[in-house]
């Protein structure tokens, strides 16, 4: 397994992920357990999880990943062992505290309390905005459009909140999910002139059909020590070839809840797909973790999260640390998105 600082912390994670929304969804709780064993076993020790989970949003599955990894903990006794990654959600869902605004330091408080509680623990790693309360384009959306028509908590007063949980020993650094550049920006800025806690991550999108990152997050990324929790590194299964030629397989996510994932159906996605399908199978390389190495290769990326749903999943994804990328297979794939750029935001 290969290892990077988390920010500018003495941290060090494992450059792949376990991520766990599926689990309370697509996967059991011995489900879970077996895939917690097997990544710690293969030296990852950076696990992410949200009270949102399980994936889609529902009411009657929400915290219950966490729950899942809570009794993982109790029964293992591992806790120490795992860099523990989870988030607070945003605004929008009116059955996670009545569904306003979240960051401020009521909701802030009772969300950290209620994750601890789930988790089995008694701190957090790394506590994260899951998106912004704002109105901005996170979510797969390209354009900005400027609007000044909703209230949302500042972001000196986020940094407040969190502060005093940071002191309270609940936890230990935080980052932001599903933010813009600006964003980024903006609370780097505060923490530095007010002495406040500083941004260590950014769990965006990031993978072949979707490079939107490298255009103005990548540079602050490096330069600030924040670097990028890649998440959705195959394109919710695209990039594994398995859904080629209009192929929708049994129990997989496009096939159980493709509908609320329109932006894999885009123009251009398919052809793009193909070719670096091709790639793959020039080099003799598996699809899916020539997708995944691509995004561990990058400078502004700390870690890539992976999902699986199988434990062959899981194994293949994991083995991609071990993958070599020749300068001829990175000057194909970065022809290809010259072509066909970022398809799927």
């Amino acid at each position: 397994m290969n290892y990077k600082k988390l920010g500018n912390t003495d941290l060090k994670v494992s450059t792949i992920c376990l991520g766990t929304m599926t689990w309370g969804e697509q996967n059991t709780q011995e489900e879970g357990f077996q895939q917690m064993d097997y990544a710690l076993n293969e030296g990852i020790n950076f696990w992410d999880t949200a009270e949102l989970y399980a994936i889609p949003p529902k009411k009657n599955t929400y915290g219950k990943t966490e729950e899942i990894i809570g009794n993982w903990f109790k029964k293992s006794k591992k806790r120490s062992e795992v860099i523990l990654a989870t988030k607070v959600s945003g605004p929008g869902l009116n059955w996670i505290r009545n569904g306003k605004n979240q960051y401020d330091k009521k909701n802030l408080n009772d969300a950290v309390n209620q994750s601890l509680k789930r988790l089995k623990t008694d701190y957090i790693d790394l506590y994260q905005l899951h998106w912004p309360e704002r109105k901005t384009n996170y979510f797969g959306k390209l354009g900005y459009l400027h609007k000044e028509d909703n209230e949302w908590n500042q972001f000196e007063d986020i940094l407040v909140a969190l502060n005093e949980i940071i002191k309270d020993g609940k936890i230990r650094y935080i980052g932001i999910s599903n933010e813009s550049a600006w964003g980024l920006g903006k609370f780097l800025e505060i923490a530095k002139i007010k002495n406040l806690p500083r941004v260590m991550s950014v769990q965006n999108p990031y993978n072949l059909l979707n490079r939107t990152y490298e255009v103005s997050l990548a540079e602050i990324s490096i330069r600030e020590q924040s670097g990028l929790l890649a998440y959705s590194p195959l394109a919710f299964g695209f990039l594994t070839g398995k859904y080629r030629n209009g192929k929708l397989p049994d129990k997989s996510r496009m096939k159980l809840f493709g509908n609320q994932f329109p932006r894999y159906k885009t123009p251009n996605t398919s052809t793009a797909i193909e070719e670096y399908y091709k790639i793959s199978k020039k080099h003799g390389l598996n699809f899916a973790q020539m997708s995944l190495k691509f995004c561990e290769l990058q400078p502004f990326v700390t870690s890539v999260i992976i999902g699986a749903t199988t434990m062959e999943q899981l194994k293949t994804d994991i083995e991609s640390v071990n993958v070599n990328l020749n300068d001829e297979v990175i000057k194909q794939i970065n022809e290809v998105q010259k072509i066909y750029p970022n398809p799927c935001p």
